[in-house]
């Protein structure tokens, strides 16, 4: 079973930063795509930032500017570093991989199958 899981969660006072950790597998290192989606309370998932294969990212509108994504296959390891944290930053954040229908694109859910269980970024004003 594919297992991925996320760390580094906790809670942060608006304006701070985290980063976020998720390990993974030689499987699901060979992911054309890897990204990081969050849900927050009575909303759906959204994408905020994907990585491919080659290293290109792509940011869903809030997140641009002042989030970033790095990939370490040779460490099993995909990073989400989230600065100026902002009270509607508050969510459960999931890191996803074996993104491999390009047509579909990086920051759609349904185009991965690969889940972690979540990390809770809770953001106080």
């Amino acid at each position: 079973q594919v297992q991925m899981m996320e760390s580094g969660g906790g809670s942060v006072q608006a304006g701070g930063s985290l980063r976020l950790s998720c390990a993974t597998s030689e499987y699901t290192n060979n992911s054309y795509y890897m990204s990081w989606f969050r849900q927050a309370p009575g909303k759906e998932r959204e994408g905020v930032a994907a990585i491919d294969r080659d290293g290109s990212t792509t940011y869903g509108g809030p997140a641009k500017g002042r989030f970033s994504i790095t990939r370490h296959n040779d460490k099993n390891t995909l990073y989400l570093e989230i600065n100026n944290l902002k009270p509607e930053g508050n969510a459960r954040y999931y890191c996803a991989g074996n993104g491999n229908n390009r047509a579909l694109g990086p920051l759609w859910d349904k185009g991965y199958n690969a889940w972690g269980q979540g990390t809770q970024v809770t953001v106080s004003s």
